[in-house]
């Protein structure tokens, strides 16, 4: 079989694999991109970050229509619920963004080939086509951008009917009566408040004692709060040691994460989300002797290059925050490093979101991390109540809190929940990366009336000087 020989192949095409091709062919060099789904945009567009926010979006706007507009003096005397139209929209819109980066990639002269890529050796891919047949791919260079897939639980079978990953928590055909989430992280919140606000009756079960267990403990609390008042259920310290689904429905049998008595509960759906792992199966790692973490992940040095000379791997396959914009921003800096030019990326300052309603947002160190470092901080909050913006658009739930360092004022860690959080955060994350303080906050000029004007007084809260509290 000829080779084709390429500067570069890229294995994996999503928000990782996709943008470091990109940079690549902009960089000059011959790109090609391999990827199994068949579509680009990888787990966040298809099954994960796009599909889910636009059924958030518009199960937010089904609530807002059912149990806010008579605030607003706007009477809605039948408001129904299209679930099929919903899924539709949601559908159309990653269609149209998997287009637009098919047209990406063409405008920027990189190849696309959908098939499951396999490394023969450190300069060759073999690549088993969706449509058959095989292509043999020589490269300068292989990065592995694949990604991640839904983690399992032992003893609980997936059947994406009945018990349902997150991929098939985005295409229930009818809202359950009763839905049980296991595992109180990002994906389990956010696709629980999906199916609430349309409907069903929500319970999340979580090993652990708190939800969102790496966010800020005040944060993660006044999450759980909101959410409770909502309408969802929470099992905290609780596990579940099996599923098992039947015809009209689930029976899930829980115990105590500390031991006790075992006691069923029932469901009609249930949601497994217990995180996600590396996708590395079949990629050919074993025999060309690529080395892998205790986890699973790739081990890579700071240019992402592992230990076999020519192959380099990013994204949710390596350490860090398991990040849609993570992975992109390891893509450029890899391909940038590999045409010669600097390149960091620092996982500390990564920003998180939830986004659920109200948002949680979140960048740098939480309280509890300074504590144990022991770091002496000082910490300003601001609630969304007793933001004038916040008033006027009706949604008052949250604070914005701001962590320093109590002798240089540098700010360490932004801790947000409220409205448009996922926003806000990016003016902590610019700070933060220019090592900047608190009092450069307080300074700065923030427009009234706005939400951001909650960061500007938590800042000032930190010299406890803040104006409107």
């Amino acid at each position: 079989m000829a080779e084709e020989r390429y500067d570069l192949v890229v294995i994996g095409g999503g928000p990782g694999g996709y943008v470091a091709a990109i940079r690549a062919a902009q960089l000059g060099m011959k790109t090609v991109c391999v990827d199994r789904r068949g579509v680009l945009g990888g787990t966040c567009l298809n099954v994960g970050c796009i599909p889910s926010k636009a059924l958030l979006r518009s199960s937010e706007l089904y609530e807002e229509a059912r149990r806010g507009f008579a605030a607003h003096g706007i009477r809605a005397a039948a408001v129904e619920l299209d679930l099929a139209a919903m899924m539709k929209r949601k559908d159309r819109v990653v269609a149209d963004l998997t287009k637009g980066i098919a047209f990406l990639l063409k405008k920027n002269e990189v190849a696309a080939l959908a098939g499951y890529g396999e490394i023969k050796g450190p300069d060759t891919v073999a690549v088993a086509l969706n449509g058959g047949g095989s292509r043999r791919l020589a490269a300068d260079r292989i990065l592995i951008a694949t990604g991640s897939e839904a983690a399992a639980l032992p003893g609980i079978e997936i059947d994406e009917q009945r018990i349902v990953s997150s991929t098939g928590g985005l295409e229930l055909a009818a809202v359950p009566e009763r839905l049980v989430v296991i595992g109180g992280g990002y994906i389990g919140l956010e696709l629980g408040s999906v199916w609430r606000r349309l409907g069903a009756q929500v319970t999340v079960v979580e090993l652990l004692d708190r939800i969102v267990p790496g966010m800020d403990g005040e944060l993660g609390r006044e999450l759980h709060k909101v959410l409770r008042r909502q309408g969802m259920a929470f099992e905290l310290s609780t596990r579940v040691n099996a599923a098992r689904a039947g015809v009209d429905g689930v029976e899930l049998e829980l115990e105590p994460a500390g031991g006790g008595a075992a006691r069923t509960l029932e469901a009609d759906v249930v949601l497994v989300a217990v995180g996600r792992r590396p996708f590395t199966d079949g990629l050919g790692l074993e025999a060309v002797g690529v080395e892998r973490d205790p986890q699973g992940r790739i081990a890579v040095d700071s240019a992402f290059r592992t230990n076999v000379a020519g192959i380099h791997a990013i994204g949710d396959v390596v350490a860090g925050p398991m990040l849609a914009h993570k992975a992109s921003e390891e893509g450029i800096v890899c391909v940038e490093m590999m045409a010669g030019q600097a390149g960091h990326v620092d996982h500390g300052l990564v920003p998180g979101v939830v986004y659920t309603w109200p948002e949680a947002a979140a960048v740098g160190r939480t309280e509890e991390q300074l504590q144990e470092a022991g770091i002496a901080y000082r910490a300003g909050r601001f609630p969304f109540a007793a933001n004038s913006r916040a008033r006027v658009n009706g949604f008052t739930q949250g604070f914005t809190k701001i962590l320093a360092d109590a002798a240089t004022d540098r700010v360490l860690g932004v801790h947000i929940i409220g409205p448009d959080a996922g926003t806000m955060i990016h003016e902590a994350v610019s700070v933060l990366a220019f090592g900047g303080s608190a009092e450069d906050i307080a300074r700065t000029s923030h427009a009234h009336p706005t939400l951001a004007e909650g960061m500007m007084e938590a800042a000032l809260g930190v010299a406890g000087r803040s104006i409107h509290i």
